[in-house]
This record gives C-alpha cells, sequence and structure tokens, in this order.
C-alpha cells in the first residue's frame, strides 16, 4: 500500500511545484503625476537574496495599453514578454500611457497631450522604481515609438542603467509617416499625395493646418496637430548618439511596420551599441515568414500565438549581461 501511496503524493507534490513556477505574481502600482496618476503592473520575482533587474517596457505608438492591444490589435506582445523576463528573474514594469487604458484621465483632452509628457513619465517611473531595494538597476526597453521615448528618458540619467530598443525608428517620425502613406496612397491621384505630405511639412515647421478634409480627419485632426509637431522634432539618430549606457537594438527581419534599415541606422549613430537581428520576427514580436499583410493579421489579433523565442534570450542575456 505504501508503495502505491508513496508515487502518488511524489506525482503531487512536483505538479504543484510546477504550477508556483509557472505562476507570475502580479501587483499593481501607480504613478502620481501634476496631471493625474497613471497605472501600470509590476511583475516583481520573490524569494531572492539580493536585488535583481527591473525593465521598463514602454508601449508603441496609438492606443496600446500594458499588454500590447488595443482597439484593433489583440497580441499580448508586452504581457508575454514581460512574463519571459519574470521567468528568467528580471522584475518588469508595462503600464498605460497616460490617455489609454487606466491611465485614461490622466489626459483630459487629446490636444493637450505633447510628446515631452510621455518621456517625463517614463523618467519619473525610473525614480521611482530606483528607490525600491528589491531592484539593482533600472531597465529601458521601448518598441516602436516606445523606442525613442525611453531613448530620450535615458540621456543624462544616472539611474538608467541599460537600454533596449526593439522595433525602433531611426529617422523622425515624419519621415516614416511618408514612407508609410507612400504606399498606402500608391493607387490615388498624385493631388491626395501631394495634399498630405504638404501637410505634414507644415507639422514639420510647427504649423497648425487649420482646415482639414474630412477623409483626413483621422490623421490631421486638429486635436493631434500639437502632439505630432512635437515628436516630429525628434531625430532617433541625434538622441542614440548621446546615450553612454549600455545599448541594444532589437529588429525582426519581417517586420513591415518598421524595416530593418531604421536598426542599421540607430546602430551606425551609436557604434557601441549591440544590434541584433532577429529572423522572421515581425512588429508585434511574433513569428511570421512571410512580409504580406494578409499573412501576418493573425499574430496582431490572436492571444494564443506565441512570442518569437529568440527575443526574451536575447534581452536577458544582455540585461544580465551574458
Amino acid at each position: 500500500m505504501k508503495n502505491r501511496i508513496l508515487p502518488s503524493i511524489l506525482a503531487l507534490f512536483l505538479s504543484l511545484n510546477l504550477s508556483a513556477q509557472l505562476l507570475v505574481s502580479e501587483e499593481p502600482v501607480t504613478l502620481n503625476t501634476e496631471t493625474g496618476s497613471i497605472f501600470g503592473t509590476l511583475k516583481a520575482p520573490s524569494g531572492n537574496n539580493s536585488p535583481i533587474p527591473v525593465a521598463i517596457i514602454i508601449a508603441g505608438s496609438g492606443p496600446t495599453d500594458r499588454n500590447g492591444n488595443g482597439q484593433m490589435t489583440q497580441n499580448n506582445a508586452y504581457k508575454m514578454l514581460s512574463d519571459e523576463l519574470f521567468y528568467n528573474n528580471i522584475a518588469t514594469l508595462c503600464f498605460d500611457k497616460r490617455g489609454i487604458g487606466e491611465s485614461k484621465a490622466a489626459m483630459k483632452d487629446e490636444s493637450d497631450i505633447r510628446f515631452e509628457q510621455y518621456i517625463d513619465d517614463v523618467r519619473q517611473w525610473i525614480d521611482l522604481l530606483a528607490k525600491d531595494k528589491r531592484f539593482s538597476e533600472v531597465v529601458i526597453i521601448g518598441h516602436s515609438e516606445g523606442s525613442l521615448i525611453g531613448m530620450i528618458a535615458c540621456e543624462n540619467n544616472p539611474k538608467a542603467a541599460k537600454y533596449i530598443s526593439v522595433a525602433g525608428m531611426g529617422v523622425p517620425l515624419d519621415e516614416i509617416l511618408k514612407e508609410q502613406l507612400e504606399k498606402q496612397l500608391s493607387t490615388q491621384p498624385q493631388v491626395v499625395k501631394d495634399l498630405v505630405f504638404s501637410y505634414i511639412d507644415k507639422l514639420k515647421q510647427g504649423e497648425t493646418i487649420p482646415d482639414v478634409p474630412p477623409t483626413l480627419n483621422a490623421l490631421f485632426r486638429p486635436s493631434v496637430q500639437s502632439y505630432l509637431i512635437s515628436v516630429f522634432r525628434y531625430n532617433p539618430q541625434v538622441e542614440i548618439a548621446k546615450l553612454t549606457i549600455p545599448a541594444l537594438i532589437i529588429q525582426g527581419t519581417t517586420d513591415i511596420q518598421v524595416s530593418a534599415t531604421q536598426a542599421d541606422l540607430l546602430a551606425d549613430a551609436n557604434t557601441k551599441a549591440k544590434k541584433e537581428m532577429i529572423e522572421n520576427m515581425n512588429h508585434v514580436l511574433k513569428d511570421c515568414d512571410s512580409m504580406d499583410m494578409q499573412a501576418q493579421m493573425p499574430t496582431y489579433n490572436n492571444l494564443t500565438i506565441p512570442l518569437n523565442k529568440k527575443i526574451g534570450k536575447v534581452i536577458t542575456d544582455f540585461i544580465k549581461g551574458e
């Protein structure tokens, strides 16, 4: 009888132990700013005898929440990345940008937001986490537009230890917009493209556009023009060249939103930075061996598709200095 009970107890123990390893512990965290509270999720492995690194994951452009999801996308990319880092004994903070998710009230009106506010928010998160004795250093991971936000937040900041750009732009946003719109407007009359590009040029020069046709309101509505003017001022190559801390540039080879050339530009601007190209990884950090938009769409909208297997290891090795 004892011989039968022992294997059962052992199996139960192993099962419970495995479940404990797979369980990710989360705690809510709030950043109180002068213009409202910003809410995030901190994942910090417990049971460490000494402090461990903590990484702040900064979301890309648009209404993207702390998990990597938006109105038109559901992929959990940031959640999956933060979970993987947790399993590798690296704490993470993911947060809803002001105006998004739980942090919606921190942006009273869309017309009030400026790019510099996003940068200052990250600086304040860095200050907050740097005071936490559980953490040995603060690492910044910026995805897409978040790459530029994190990049600037790290400049001359002794509390930021390492910087990681994932699918980051290598040229100002106005140039990226023109590149993307060039493809989207390829079937439109030339006069339409000329009008759109003239609007971008005006915003680049700091001029607002008073009368926007309804068909172009999604991109150039009056309430977003001041934000575009503020972000158009920054050149990622100029900003990354200012960094003196260890930097890593990650780019997927099948990213249809940010080309591999952008990573080359960033690496050329900061020759001390390490560059890592990940084969068949797309913009939402999932595997896709095609550059066709239709082939990529499932990775943007399927929560069950796993993260690319290499990106977690690349980031972990960099943070741990391996």
